[in-house]
């Protein structure tokens, strides 16, 4: 089943909403880039999200946004979802390995498109995706403005996600409770001689099955000594009995990112790993309790670095105990030591507890969404030690 599409207002409203984040940043205009595995940018501000071609979103600071795609099958392909937008065609944003067109095909360069949706030649330009932003296209930016300021701009159009509308509440449950039903189906399937790829299949076809478009990022199962990779992929590995195994699983719904992760093992987890996975879950208990309006990020990243000192585990970890979400699976938001932010109402966080002492490592993690006095807990099932 599927929800209907959020309503065009919806992307309107978070045009505005970054464009008076660009009017307090002093910005001209926003150029952010999408890219199938990256498109959060396209997906959020226009409801696109590209495949074999590429695509940028234009917001300048008041007027009309467009999104930028490179080729005809491309702007046909935008036509039909893009929301709230105009299209243009940048042949710079055609894919990789583009064919000869037949037809003649008509577009521009940012040179003569920025100023046209600005209305005027920017001063400084936004850039999202700044990371990942290809160099031929910024090099066709500086073009449309010669002596311009272009600036990151990740954060101004972070500022406007991570604040959830009531009306994205609805798509973001059903990412969890799907995530959480792949993982029960998985844990079903479980027994000695699986294949790692056999039981990630068992969770992909289960999010299929219940209206799923995909994977967050490509869902993985891992046993034994590659526990200890934080990022891994299924293997041929057949999982064996007394030893510990992750599940780390998370469906795309409709734009939104679900993710659920759990440890375990058929038998007796190891000794060591059984008091990681204890370690872990007072993290997350800790988490559950701590993370609520008012409270500043860096507070929370304290009682978690707190909680690991307890355990001598303070060099077992990677990173705080939980980091904002959305329509990309980590969203900016990390509750970390040098975080000064203070946590509000609709604010989503996917808790994430990642421990390993070298030989084994496991991860147990979460989606709670912010409320007036404290989270609703979007996944919750089997937080504990898990043996089968």
């Amino acid at each position: 089943m599927r929800l209907s599409p959020l309503p065009v207002s919806e992307y309107e409203g978070r045009i505005r909403r970054l464009q008076r984040e660009l009017e307090r940043a002093g910005l001209d205009v926003f150029v952010g880039y999408s890219s199938e595995s990256e498109s959060a940018a396209s997906r959020y501000l226009a409801g696109f999200w590209p495949f074999f071609d590429f695509c940028g979103v234009v917001v300048p600071v008041r007027g009309k946004a467009a999104l930028v795609t490179g080729g005809p099958e491309s702007y046909e392909f935008a036509a039909r979802f893009v929301r709230a937008m105009e299209i243009r065609v940048n042949p710079l944003l055609v894919e990789t390995s583009a064919p000869e067109w037949v037809p003649e095909v008509k577009g521009e360069s940012f040179r003569t498109l920025i100023p046209a949706l600005c209305g005027s030649t920017p001063r400084r330009i936004g850039v999202g995706g700044w990371n990942i932003f290809p160099h031929p296209l910024f090099e066709d930016l500086k073009s449309a403005a010669p002596g311009a300021e272009i600036v990151p701009a990740d954060d101004l159009l972070l500022r406007v996600m991570a604040v959830k509308t009531d009306a994205e509440i609805p798509y973001i449950m059903e990412a969890y409770r799907i995530t959480e039903e792949s993982m029960k189906a998985a844990f079903k399937a479980a027994k000695p001689g699986k294949k790692e790829w056999e039981l990630e299949a068992v969770a992909r076809k289960k999010m299929l099955d219940m209206g799923a478009e995909g994977t967050t990022y490509p869902a993985w199962v891992c046993s034994g000594p590659t526990t200890t990779l934080s990022l891994c992929r299924s293997t041929d590995r057949a999982i064996q009995r007394d030893e510990l195994v992750q599940f780390t699983f998370g469906a795309k719904y409709m734009g939104y990112c679900g993710n659920m992760c759990r440890p375990f093992a058929i038998g007796k987890a190891p000794r060591d790993a059984r008091k990681l996975m204890a370690a872990a879950l007072e993290a997350v208990h800790y988490a559950l309790g701590a993370i609520r309006p008012g409270k500043r990020a860096y507070e929370v990243f304290q009682g978690y670095w707190d909680i690991l000192a307890r355990h001598g585990y303070e060099k077992f970890t990677l990173y705080g105990p939980a980091h904002g979400t959305g329509h990309a699976e980590v969203e900016g938001l990390w509750l970390a030591s040098e975080a000064d932010f203070a946590i509000v109402p609709n604010m989503l966080f996917n808790i994430d507890i990642w421990l390993s002492d070298g030989t084994y490592g496991m991860r147990y993690e979460d989606g709670v969404l912010v409320t007036q006095d404290g989270v609703r807990e979007l996944t919750s099932w089997r937080r504990e030690v898990i043996e089968l």
